[in-house]
């Protein structure tokens, strides 16, 4: 399956630095298309927030071309993939651990994390930071997958990072004819109602230019209503009517 991905990133009109980072990867194989996007939010108010996140994409990438794209290849259950990327995690936690403590610093980022496999999703998410899965036009619903990791108003319970390995939520499922995902970190999400998001980020009217103006549109208003955060955000759908794929005859 085909996807197209839009995506918003703006440190805010308070910010003086953008400590969300945000992936988006898309590969063939011989196993079928695989797709891989994460938003992850640096914690403001520990130290480096914009190294934490930076640092964790860094190392998602990295599994993305060592590990994700081999398993599919070779057509491994979706188990082997998900035991792989909780490897994954448990590495960068120790090596960000390590760090910190060398330097005295305590450091920590969200993740929210999606693989598209063909017509599966995988998700794993650590914070608050949060998938969305958005119906198509006559169902019109906007489901939110995953749990915030919240106590308080601002105080974070799990995250990637130098307090310990946190086993991050997983869920895997089918992916429905019509649907589309939106990750987003909390300053983009946080004064927008799901039903504001759901109306502007219609799936069956999506193309990708209107994809950036809605996506800029919503960050606009989450400022407008006093956001001070940074916003990061990454929509993914599937076209109508995706690019036909023609064989050239060899010789």
């Amino acid at each position: 399956m085909n996807y197209c991905t839009g995506v918003y990133w703006n440190k805010g009109a308070v910010r003086e630095l953008n400590q969300d980072s945000v992936i988006v990867l898309q590969a063939l194989t011989s196993g079928g298309s695989v797709l891989m996007a994460a938003v992850c939010d640096g914690m403001g108010g520990m130290d480096r927030g914009e190294c934490a996140s930076g640092y964790l994409t860094e190392e998602l990438i990295t599994w993305f071309y060592d590990s994700l794209l081999a398993a599919v290849g070779r057509k491994k259950p979706l188990w082997v993939i998900r035991r792989s990327l909780e490897r994954k995690l448990y590495r960068v936690q120790n090596r960000m651990q390590a760090y910190a403590g060398k330097h005295g610093l305590q450091m920590g980022t969200t993740m929210s994390l999606l693989v598209l496999r063909e017509k599966k999703y995988l998700l794993w998410h650590l914070g608050d930071s949060r998938i969305y899965r958005l119906s198509s036009r006559r169902k019109k619903k906007m489901e939110l997958m995953t749990t915030d990791h919240v106590m308080g108003t601002n105080c974070l319970t799990k995250c990637v990072g130098s307090f310990g390995f946190f086993r991050p939520d997983f869920r895997m499922g089918e992916i429905r004819r019509g649907e589309a995902f939106l990750i987003c970190s909390d300053g983009f999400w946080h004064r927008m109602r799901a039903e504001e998001m759901r109306e502007a980020l219609e799936p069956e009217l999506m193309t990708e230019e209107r994809c950036e103006r809605r996506l800029g549109e919503i960050g606009e208003a989450a400022m407008r209503r006093g956001e001070r955060d940074n916003l990061s955000a990454v929509y993914i759908w599937a076209p109508r009517c995706a690019p036909a794929v023609s064989a050239c005859p060899a010789g």
